[in-house]
């Protein structure tokens, strides 16, 4: 690590490591939206909404800092970047969520629970990588480990996209809203990996 001439603000690992806990509780959200019925969708959009604004309200936190902050753990940019990258993750698994209440969905094709789990597991270890950013130490299994499951998301998100052209189940409009959804949730694996190459990023700056 290079040495320090200035002590450096810590309050942005705090930040950083409370919206990824709130990622970590919207992706628990969307495991719940599997199985779950019309009334009860309608009841965890309400609650994943309510864990978006949170997650804004973090957002604007940093910023809010940043603006106000002489001193800052690393770059100006890099804090941006990553705070507007974690916003991300949270606004796609709300509009997920949103879209099934709104678009009346009976039943999520086979697929969509493989996408959420996978949104799962990159939320647990975003969660669990954002407080080593103090030290900017063991992160690298954290964003090989991210890129990876992203990989697997591409691979399920085609297989999903396949199964709804070609299986002969549903008709164009479902299809239209189906395939909204599950481009949605290819959208938050996305982010994932965009705040894990951010991650890395930072760190490689700042080794």
């Amino acid at each position: 690590m290079r040495f320090r001439m200035t002590p450096r603000e810590t309050g942005f690992h705090d930040l950083f490591a409370a919206a990824a806990d709130n990622i970590l509780t919207g992706s628990k959200l969307l495991l719940e939206l599997l199985g779950s019925d019309a009334e009860g969708r309608a009841e965890i959009a309400e609650r994943m909404r309510a864990a978006e604004h949170a997650g804004d309200d973090t957002t604007h936190a940093v910023y809010h800092q940043l603006n106000s902050s002489f001193i800052t753990p690393f770059d100006r940019e890099d804090i941006y970047r990553l705070a507007a990258r974690l916003d991300d993750i949270m606004d796609f698994m709300e509009e997920a969520v949103d879209l099934v209440v709104l678009y009346r969905i009976d039943e999520l094709p086979p697929g969509v629970d493989q996408q959420i789990q996978v949104l799962n597991r990159a939320a647990e270890l975003t969660a669990e990588a954002m407080p080593h950013l103090r030290t900017m130490e063991n992160l690298t299994e954290y964003w090989i480990e991210v890129n990876r499951l992203e990989n697997q998301a591409d691979r399920v998100h085609r297989r999903l996209l396949a199964h709804l052209f070609t299986n002969g189940a549903y008709d164009a409009v479902e299809i239209m809203k189906l395939k909204q959804i599950v481009d949605v949730l290819e959208e938050a694996a996305d982010a994932f990996e965009q705040v894990a190459n951010t991650v890395e990023s930072i760190v490689v700056k700042e080794s």
